[in-house]
């Protein structure tokens, strides 16, 4: 791993640069497929699913045959424990779950604000070298809470044609209303057009990699909003002397082995622990199954020493992780200032891989450095906010000639007309 030494504030933005192309490098072939999905839909699909898949298909649409096969072929334990997780994604999104707000500016005139679902959602759920079935319990499961009526998921198909059983078990047991053997840009492409088969929805979730994320941000130019940038995973560690090296190293590697452009990062005001951990790393990595994939994101990570909190907290923050775990003598330093992180994680015995299953938070989450600005998925990401107003003759009156006036110094008549035409009949 690199090792950086007390790096000076100017060195920041060269050190802490992610491992990925520019939107430039890959936004010609994501429109070119757009552009092609659009105007020929499923034989469009069909094509870079050959392509991309190495798979020619009949049908894209999962059958309820497919469905329950893959649930014979998953273990109890198993389904024991994505149970177990989605009762816990269950209590904590039900939780978030706001009443109406209702108030009388003035006597006659209330407003009020409701949240209502988004009907149509669409999800995205990787399935290539790791079948994220746990995604579909982040996703589907708010979905369902905040009452979308139509839940359409999009995963890759393998070699064979099929879909990983966890992912149509899980989605099944989601409450996911379609489920689609469509993967990468075109899954994205049939989902903010509609094909033949595959239905149009209002908003996009999910992960994916780098083609998948500029779809999906090329997808809001087509009238279908998404629900962050979200490419490929990263993790910051802030630890000193009160954590434990091999937890850290194994924190470090849970995220290394989602994929090659994956970033993991230590910064620590302990020069002791960043040698125990980068000996850990090793030591573990040796052991992985995904050791090819790891090795090389490790590559992409750093080791950083800086001489105290203060310095580490504004490290971090330009930053800004998708994931942040907390183990120092000080945490209550970091989580009570940081500004900029998607999801923390706090203590020895809290790691990052409780919140990709079952702690209950959800996984999907700003990458990038888009946590300076978006939250990850919770409950209002499938729901939107609508006002409403109902004025009585008192309350025309008593805001009436405000408007007016605002009316007339905008040069709007119109609209101080609605208002006078109303006033005048009050009189």
């Amino acid at each position: 791993m690199n090792k950086i030494y007390n790096p000076e504030r100017s060195e920041w933005a060269e050190i802490l640069k992610r491992p990925t192309q520019t939107v430039d490098d890959i936004e010609a072939t994501v429109t070119d497929i757009f552009k092609e999905v659009k105007e020929k839909g499923d034989t469009a699909v069909a094509k870079y699913t050959s392509i991309f898949d190495n798979v020619t298909l009949e049908s894209t649409a999962v059958t309820d045959t497919e469905i329950e096969e893959a649930q014979e072929l998953i273990s109890t334990e198993l389904k024991e424990a994505i149970q177990l997780a989605k009762g816990n994604i269950e209590r904590f999104h039900t939780a978030q779950k706001t009443e109406r707000v209702a108030v009388s500016t003035t006597e006659g005139v209330d407003c009020w604000q409701e949240k209502r679902p988004i009907q149509k959602v669409g999800l995205y759920i990787p399935g290539g070298t790791a079948p994220l079935f746990s995604t579909i319990l982040m996703l589907a499961t708010p979905a369902n809470i905040a009452g979308c009526k139509e839940i359409v998921l999009c995963t890759p198909p393998d070699k064979d044609g099929k879909v990983n059983p966890a992912i149509l078990y899980t989605a099944k047991l989601s409450g996911v209303t379609k489920i689609f053997k469509v993967g990468g840009i075109q899954a994205i492409a049939a989902m903010t057009f509609g094909t033949e088969t595959v239905p149009q929805v209002y908003k996009i979730f999910g992960p994916g990699n780098q083609f998948v994320t500029v779809a999906k941000q090329l997808a809001t130019k087509h009238g279908v909003a998404i629900d962050m940038p979200a490419g490929p995973s990263e993790l910051l560690v802030v630890a000193d002397d009160a954590a434990q090296a091999s937890f850290v190293a194994s924190d470090l590697l849970s995220q290394a082995e989602h994929g090659v452009d994956s970033q993991v990062i230590l910064v620590s005001t302990s020069k002791d622990l960043i040698d125990e951990v980068e000996k850990e790393v090793e030591v573990q990595m040796s052991t992985l199954s995904r050791k090819r994939i790891a090795e090389k994101a490790i590559d992409n990570s750093k080791l950083i020493y800086v001489k105290d909190d203060e310095t580490a907290l504004a490290l971090i923050d330009e930053y800004g992780p998708e994931h942040f775990i907390v183990c120092t003598s000080n945490d209550d330093y970091y989580v009570d200032n940081i500004g900029n992180a998607g999801s923390v994680f706090i203590g020895n015995y809290t790691p990052e891989s409780a919140g990709d299953y079952a702690s209950g938070t959800n996984h999907t989450l700003p990458t990038n450095g888009y946590a300076k600005q978006y939250s990850g998925v919770n409950l209002d990401s499938f729901m939107k906010s609508m006002t409403f107003q109902k004025i009585s003759e008192t309350g025309i009156k008593n805001i009436g000639r405000a408007i007016e006036l605002m009316a007339e110094a905008e040069g709007l008549d119109a609209h101080k007309n609605a208002v006078t035409l109303r006033l005048n009949a009050l009189k």
